[in-house]
């Protein structure tokens, strides 16, 4: 399992999450964040704000996701935004006990 961790503009949220739900992967958290890259803001702001999408998927999907997400939020100018992929030790369903892939989706 891989945790997937997008920051993107908040205008290509909408975009991305309804693109993530079209392909059948639903389940993300997302939220509010602020922060600057490589250009360190845009004057007069210091950190912009963005959104934080964070999705726990299936290694075989991390792949279909990141294009998902690449494919949506990409403009090609600076402030598109990071996509960080980390490793999950374990997932569980609090509400069955299911537990690895079988608590993902």
């Amino acid at each position: 399992m891989k945790k997937i961790e997008a920051i993107l503009r908040e205008d290509d949220f909408e975009r991305v999450k309804n693109a993530l739900k079209e392909a059948g992967f639903v389940p993300l958290t997302a939220y509010p964040v602020k922060g600057r890259g490589v250009q360190g803001g845009v004057p007069p702001y210091d950190m912009l704000a963005k959104m934080k999408v964070e999705i726990v998927a299936k290694d075989e999907d991390v792949p279909v996701i990141v294009s998902i997400i690449v494919e949506k939020a990409r403009r090609g100018i600076p402030g598109d935004g990071k996509i960080f992929v980390l490793p999950v030790e374990e997932a569980i369903r609090i509400r069955t006990g299911e537990t690895g892939d079988k608590a993902l989706y």
